[in-house]
């Protein structure tokens, strides 16, 4: 299949990427994870690896797993980098190897036309306003085309639209092989092309999906797999929470509704009752969301199903869904689609009873409220136990990396919530020049967290560095209040350009980022991390204060409870850990490249005054330090 160079063949100055990669450069932190991953392939076993940024370590594991000839599988932490993977660094090295293997890019279904959902919404109409038709006419005019159906390809409209859900399935929406369109379904034939590769890139959210038995189908991939991958892993322990709990959504339900209704209008016409009660139930779905309380929330249902009205409200969507539930029973076997439904109801009145039931020891009860919709969820509080079992059950070579893993010199933190044991560790230094290349500043006279002005006088005081760098500045904020508050300071005390995250689709704010002048972006978690914008146009990094997770989230509190009874430490044990990998993740969009400078100011002044403070800067790359903001002008100043 491919020719068995030696890695020192490859990764050397006259080696295999100098031939085939424009100025590519030696760099013995990618060597030395490099020979890592190979070694682990060859002997089964587990390595966890913190590879700075710069290491390039995409490619230190891309080549021995290439190298090694087995069933590869290659997790990331985002659709984007997934493409990016695939289309951009794999084609690269797959060249330069001459390797003649099968590869594969297999993302969730939600990413795929379904034929089935656009054939129902040409008949019955798109929900939404004028600019959802139009996106439909040209996902109309993209499907002539496309040979995978990934909507990703379909640029011609945003990423953002509200077409997009109308035109996927879900798990539980899917007819399988009573779908008249299933042969030529692109979320079959994506997972039949990715079964018969040899390396398949997935991202986490797909494979833990999987991993809890929650998704069909791609179940056959894991057991062929003899080397598994996880790039950016550090978000793996929480994502691993969201699958091995239970949840249930408004989506879901009004999806129930409206799909009840389309089998009504298009195939039992003569059952006006169906129509009727999904109505109806549409109705209860809006009402408990009401129940909720007004706007936008995350909070401990537990004590929320206190409530009698909540109770109450909760109650009658039970009642209604069986009801719903009866009707649909009295047409079962006229109508696959309805016969699914059926299916999809009884799934959904499993999780309503479980969230019913809310003594289950071990657990977090949480739901969250955004706009018209809510989420509830049961979530354990500790993983580490099945997903060991897991890894344990399957023997591979399991490898773990990230940019962002050790706290304080160590993965225990890590390792301890995956349930990792004698796994080989190693911590591979970013070849950047730190001090030559960046400023850290923890500026001085920093107003007081607590007051009602923060905002605005935080703003007064980043100003004048960011006016004098002439913008080229990411604002990386820890809440939608502050990057809104600094977004309006902003644009009505300077001629800056200044975008906010929300406002356009993340795509669309970075090309606007990076091709125009004078910009800065104010942004919340989404651009903390994978995003990736080299050179001159981003120069300056500013972070209002530490990330420690909000103190009123109730799978935060419910962590720390459960820890206090174990008689661990919750702050240093969890909060602290969790906060320096965030952390150092923002600090992290701003040296990308070895001819990248640039400063970061923190607008936090426990990191100097808190003894706590020593574990984040020991985390931080060792660029020079200040707390004078007039330095940071001038470091800016030089650079340019």
């Amino acid at each position: 299949m491919i020719k068995k160079y030696k890695l020192n063949e490859i990764f050397s100055q006259t080696g295999i990427l100098s031939q085939h990669i424009k100025n590519f450069s030696p760099r013995n932190a990618q060597l030395d994870m490099a020979s890592a991953v190979e070694n682990t392939i060859k002997t089964k076993n587990v390595l966890v690896v913190e590879a700075g940024t710069g290491t390039g370590k995409t490619f230190a594991y891309l080549i021995p797993s290439l190298l090694a000839g087995k069933k590869v599988i290659i997790s990331t932490g985002s659709k984007n980098l997934q493409d990016q993977l695939f289309n951009r660094d794999l084609p690269t090295i797959v060249k330069a190897l001459n390797y003649t293997g099968k590869t594969a890019l297999l993302k969730g279904r939600s990413n795929y036309l379904c034929l089935q959902r656009l054939d129902q919404l040409i008949v019955q109409g798109v929900r939404g306003d004028c600019s959802v038709l139009a996106d439909l006419s040209k996902v109309r005019l993209w499907v002539a085309y496309t040979k995978t159906g990934d909507l990703a390809e379909c640029i011609s409209i945003a990423e953002d639209s509200s077409v997009l859900p109308q035109l996927t399935s879900t798990i539980e929406s899917c007819l399988g092989s009573k779908c008249p369109n299933f042969t030529d379904c692109y979320v079959l034939l994506a997972r039949q092309k990715a079964i018969n590769a040899d390396l398949v890139v997935v991202n986490h959210h797909l494979f833990f999906a999987d991993m809890a038995v929650k998704e069909n189908g791609f179940g056959e991939l894991i057991p062929q797999a003899e080397v598994i991958i996880f790039d950016e892993a550090h978000q793996l322990p929480d994502i691993a929470t969201q699958y091995f709990g239970e949840s249930l959504t408004a989506r879901q339900l009004f999806e129930l509704s409206t799909d009840i209704n389309g089998v009504y209008r298009t195939e039992l016409k003569d059952t006006k009752q169906l129509g009727v009660v999904a109505d109806m139930f549409t109705k209860v779905v809006q009402d408990f969301r009401l129940a909720l309380g007004v706007g936008n929330s995350r909070n401990n249902w537990r004590e929320v199903y206190k409530q009698s009205a909540v109770k109450k409200s909760f109650k009658l969507l039970q009642d209604k869904l069986d009801f719903l539930q009866s009707v649909v029973k009295t047409a079962l076997g006229r109508s696959k689609a309805l016969d699914v439904i059926f299916d999809r109801i009884n799934n959904f009145k499993v999780i309503l009873q479980a969230l019913d039931n809310t003594e289950r020891a071990g657990y977090c009860y949480w739901f969250e409220c955004m706009g018209r919709y809510f989420s509830l969820h049961i979530t354990p509080l500790d993983v580490a136990d099945r997903f060991s079992e897991k890894l344990n059950a399957k023997k591979a070579a399991w490898i773990f990396t990230s940019a962002t893993l050790e706290v304080n010199g160590n993965f225990d933190h890590f390792c301890q919530r995956l349930g990792l044991q004698q796994a080989e560790q190693k911590i591979l230094q970013s070849p950047f020049d730190y001090q030559k290349q960046a400023m850290l500043c923890v500026p001085r006279y920093l107003p007081a967290s607590n007051k009602q002005e923060t905002v605005n006088r935080l703003g007064e005081i980043l100003l004048p560095v960011i006016e004098s760098n002439h913008g080229r500045c990411f604002v990386l904020c820890t809440s939608y209040s502050v990057m809104r508050g600094l977004a309006d300071y902003f644009r009505e005390h300077s001629e800056l350009n200044i975008l906010m995250q929300g406002e356009t689709a993340k795509r669309q704010l970075l090309e606007q980022f990076s091709t125009e002048k004078n910009t800065v972006l104010v942004a919340t978690s989404s651009f903390w991390e994978g995003v990736d914008v080299r050179g001159e146009k981003l120069s300056l990094v500013i972070i209002d204060k530490l990330p420690f997770t909000a103190p009123d989230d109730p799978l935060l509190n419910a962590r720390i409870e459960d820890c206090r009874l174990q008689g661990g430490d919750p702050f240093n044990s969890i909060q602290i850990p969790e906060a320096v990998i965030s952390l150092k993740q923002g600090v992290g969009r701003l040296i990308r490249d070895v001819t990248d400078q640039g400063a970061v100011i923190i607008c936090d002044s426990r990191l100097v005054m808190r003894s706590y403070g020593k574990t984040f800067l020991k985390s931080l790359p060792n660029a020079k330090r200040t707390r004078d903001l007039n330095n940071v002008i001038k470091f800016l100043t030089l650079q340019r």
